[in-house]
């Protein structure tokens, strides 16, 4: 049912395409957009290690939210920073692409620990977290992300 990667000597390990979701706090993410166009849209994810999981905040409308509720299915990409070698033009990075099925987070103790998880990877000022809930919390959701199928790849652009 999913592609595995063609160029399979580039190919990252299960662990290495984990390392990279960790280790990045953005990627884009792609559903099915109005009239069968893909909707694809920057944002920022926690990716929990315990159960493989990413997870999003969202406002409650919007396109995305409109998409999602038509077809669970989505696509996730991340790519990391790369390299370049001294003298070289090239650039050199890991890129991991999560297909799977996302969902709004019911159980709201859940919610909040990940929305939360995703706040401590941009800052720990505990008191600019706590007004941003009090603000925003009512019309926020955490979205989970639940991949069936993960790829990931090196590339070097020469």
């Amino acid at each position: 049912m999913f592609r595995e990667v063609v160029r399979f000597k580039q190919a990252l390990s299960p662990e290495a395409s984990a390392e990279v979701l960790k280790a990045q706090v953005r990627g884009v993410l792609s559903v099915q957009g109005d009239d069968g166009y893909p909707y694809a849209l920057p944002i920022d994810y926690y990716y929990n290690p315990q159960d493989g999981h990413l997870y999003f905040h969202s406002g409650k409308t919007g396109h995305k939210m409109d998409a999602i509720e038509k077809d669970d299915k989505v696509s996730f990409c991340v790519i990391d920073e790369g390299f370049r070698r001294p003298g070289e033009w090239a650039l050199n990075f890991q890129s991991v692409i999560v297909f799977g099925r996302i969902r709004k987070v019911e159980d709201p103790e859940k919610a909040n620990e990940m929305i939360r998880k995703l706040c401590y990877r941009f800052t720990d000022d505990l008191l600019y977290i706590e007004q941003e809930f009090r603000r925003s919390g009512a019309n926020t959701v955490c979205l989970e992300l639940i991949p069936e199928h993960i790829t990931g790849k090196r590339v070097n652009e020469s």
